[in-house]
């Protein structure tokens, strides 16, 4: 992180079904800095550094991670860095 940015997080509330589409659309915005995903309890599931330009085959595994944790929990938390210049 450069001096000149600033990182703020925002949290979304999630049911299981929903939680593939909002990650898909807080990726395609581009300012993501982080996305972490938390079960209704407070615990992380998965945490996923988003790098600039890392958002094709490097992020794929984490997606696929995604996709079997969404199958498992029914709601949680989606905790998302943006940053804005």
């Amino acid at each position: 992180m450069t001096e000149n940015e600033n990182v703020r997080s925002e949290e979304f509330k999630f049911d299981g079904d929903a939680l593939m589409s909002k990650i898909k659309e807080l990726v395609h915005a581009g300012n993501v800095r982080r996305i972490v995903i938390k079960n209704e309890e407070g615990k992380t599931l998965i945490d996923i550094p988003m790098t600039v330009g890392v958002v094709g085959a490097l992020i794929a595994p984490q997606l696929a991670a995604l996709g079997a944790i969404a199958a498992l929990v029914t709601r949680g938390t989606i905790v998302v860095e943006k940053v804005q210049e």
